[in-house]
């Protein structure tokens, strides 16, 4: 599956056997996973997650990978992004994933187990990169509460911390792919983002499930950050 499509036929839609003993939210949860294509097309590709067609879509559209870059997937947990990632930079590549929750290993990519927002998970990243990264990553999103004004902050938050690492290891012309819930809270990083790079942009992939508030911020062609952030 590349880009849009799930390819091959339509599979048929499957019914759950039994309802007894679960809730009504974790059947309807359940029915959507046995029913979703993407999600039928990562088991047979051997992608960790649906997630992994959101990176794929998102690379389709904006050419964000490309072999032999060097690019820090934060929050990889449970590797679909890395996959989809280790696989476009290939051998002369380096993919650095991070996530607090522990993680099967990827081939060719290096798995830390640490939180970039402490200092020594920080440091952990920038000794594994010794240097500076062409794309940083963050499909985080915090759990949700229900409570849509709290999910966007908590979301946003997480986002400004991936861009405030961004800031610090993107090469010039970097880019930034990360994960937010649309609303107000994210227009002063927004207005950050449009001072340190030549494009922003939103996409909602595809394979993002159209009823989730989620969508990508993407921003490309790094300049630095604005004089006043600089040391």
């Amino acid at each position: 599956m590349a880009g849009r499509g799930t390819g091959g036929a339509r599979a048929e839609r499957v019914r759950l056997r039994t309802a007894r003993g679960r809730s009504a939210s974790s059947q309807r949860w359940l029915h959507r996973q046995l029913n979703d294509p993407y999600v039928q097309e990562a088991r047979r590709l051997g992608y960790r997650s649906r997630a992994a067609f959101k990176l794929l879509q998102l690379d389709e559209r904006f050419g964000l990978l490309r072999p032999g870059m060097r690019v820090v997937d934060l929050g990889a947990a449970p590797g679909g992004w890395t996959q989809v990632a280790t696989a476009r930079v290939g051998s002369s590549g380096l993919v650095i994933a991070l996530d607090m929750v522990v993680m099967d290993p990827v081939a060719g990519a290096l798995v830390l187990e640490a939180d970039f927002m402490e200092e020594a998970g920080l440091g952990a990243v920038l000794n594994a990169l010794s240097g500076t990264a062409d794309l940083v990553l963050s499909d985080m999103a915090a759990p949700t509460t229900g409570h849509a004004p709290t999910d966007h902050l908590r979301t946003s938050a997480l986002c400004e911390a991936a861009y405030d690492l961004a800031e610090q290891v993107l090469a010039p012309d970097g880019a930034f792919v990360a994960k937010v819930f649309r609303g107000g809270s994210e227009a002063g990083l927004l207005d950050r983002m449009k001072r340190s790079f030549a494009t922003v942009r939103h996409a909602k992939p595809d394979a993002s499930r159209p009823r989730s508030p989620e969508t990508y911020v993407v921003a490309r062609g790094f300049r630095g950050p604005p004089a006043a952030e600089q040391p």
